[in-house]
């Protein structure tokens, strides 16, 4: 079990020790669940009132905090504590699955493909013809990488996930367990003859460095070119991202959400949970969705909509105000 002294941790953070512990930190731990040999986080004022009822000998903390740490116990000032609070999961993690071998002996890898330095394979993998993966990729057991695919230095794939044939993955990524990439796009069109046709997706799926995939999230590939996701882009759980759409840098979208076919982001876009984006929409630079919303239209770089269909914040703020109201008053 990893264990560290108070100015360990801070030798990492580099902030400022307020008060002292002669605890050991064990672990990091939320505020009311924490014992007394673990670390905690204070990143809001308004939780200052549960330092009070918590047992953590340890919290990182914002430089404004108004409240003192209390007897053998310390506060480790920093200009950021949700930062800081990255870094010190970092020195708790745990290694991550051992491979006995580099290449497992039952994985399947085509002849043409081609492996950089240091690539690790594990059991059940299939590596088709012509793939290519980049230096110390990694990739877990039971993942499918299918022709023609490029995949960058160091990502990691996690068990399940399956990238179809020719996509372009950067290098840095992480691609959880069984998110699909470049699968076919929904495309159907009403036939008399033939009922509902099937629209042959040709295109491809091009993401770039630094991204991270969460798990059973769909990214499917173009219609005639690719769908691309920019350097740096987040995408939580069970998220869907249609043909042709396009994401710039640094985008974040949180679970359940999606894009339509041929959406496009601006780069650090903000999409809630469970927010819908409607097919051949805009959403410029640094805007934000919030969950649950509905984007019907394009949204204007910088600001920030609610609400199905979704409007300003502001406008859906006031709309559900006069709602609130008036159902208050009928009820009188």
């Amino acid at each position: 079990m990893k264990s560290f002294s108070l100015q360990e941790i801070n030798n990492v953070l580099q902030g400022e020790i307020v008060g002292t512990t002669t605890h050991t930190i064990t672990a990091p731990e939320q505020l009311d669940l924490a014992v007394e040999s673990e670390i905690s986080f204070i990143g809001h004022k308004k939780y200052e009132k549960f330092w009070s009822t918590s047992k953590a000998s340890v919290a990182v903390v914002n430089q404004d905090i108004s409240i003192e740490p209390g007897d053998n116990r310390a506060f480790i000032k920093v200009t950021n504590a949700d930062i800081a609070m990255s870094l010190v999961l970092d020195l708790f993690e745990q290694p991550h699955p051992a491979f006995s071998v580099s290449i497992h002996p039952t994985a399947t890898i085509d002849p043409t493909a081609t492996l950089g330095n240091g690539v690790r394979i594990g059991a059940g993998c299939y590596i088709g013809p012509k793939v290519t993966i980049g230096d110390h990729a990694t990739i877990y057991p039971n993942v499918t990488i299918l022709d023609e695919t490029t995949i960058g230095n160091s990502t990691v794939i996690w068990s399940g996930a399956v990238i179809r044939e020719r996509c372009i993955i950067g290098s840095n990524c992480i691609l959880h367990p069984n998110c699909t990439i470049g699968a076919d796009g929904f495309g159907f069109r009403p036939c008399p003859e033939r009922g509902l046709v099937k629209i042959t997706h040709i295109g491809n799926v091009v993401i770039g460095n630094g991204v991270e995939i969460g798990a059973n999230t769909c990214i499917d590939r173009g219609k005639f070119s690719s769908t691309s996701i920019g350097d740096g882009c987040k995408i939580d759980n069970l998220v869907q991202i249609g043909h042709n759409s396009k994401m710039g840098k640094f985008c974040i979208m949180a679970g359940n959400s999606g894009l339509a076919g041929t959406v496009t982001l601006g780069n650090g876009v903000m999409i809630g949970g469970s927010a819908s984006i409607k097919d051949h929409t805009t959403i410029g630079d640094r805007a934000i969705v919030g969950a649950g919303s509905g984007v019907t239209g394009d949204v204007e770089a910088g600001k920030t909509v609610l609400g199905y269909p979704a409007v300003d914040a502001r406008d859906a703020l006031k709309q559900w105000a006069i709602l609130k109201r008036l159902v208050r008053d009928s009820s009188k």
